[in-house]
């Protein structure tokens, strides 16, 4: 078998930053924190996630409603 080199490690570490960055921006402007994105690492609760996010009310958007 063979192993990763330096390289290769941090050229996918730099592609799953550059791939995650999007989906960090959306969940802040929902008003939730970025940090919810680590739910995506869990199996499982990355299928049901994406439905809570949809269905659940967004502060930021209660937010402009009692404004």
């Amino acid at each position: 078998m063979s192993s990763l080199s330096t390289w290769s490690c941090l050229a996918v570490l730099v592609i799953c930053i550059v791939m995650l960055y999007p989906y960090v921006r959306i969940v802040q402007r929902t008003g939730y924190s970025g940090w919810w994105l680590i739910t995506l690492c869990i199996p499982g609760v990355n299928l049901i996630m994406p439905w809570v996010f949809a269905m659940a009310r967004w502060p930021a958007l209660d937010g402009e409603r009692r404004a």
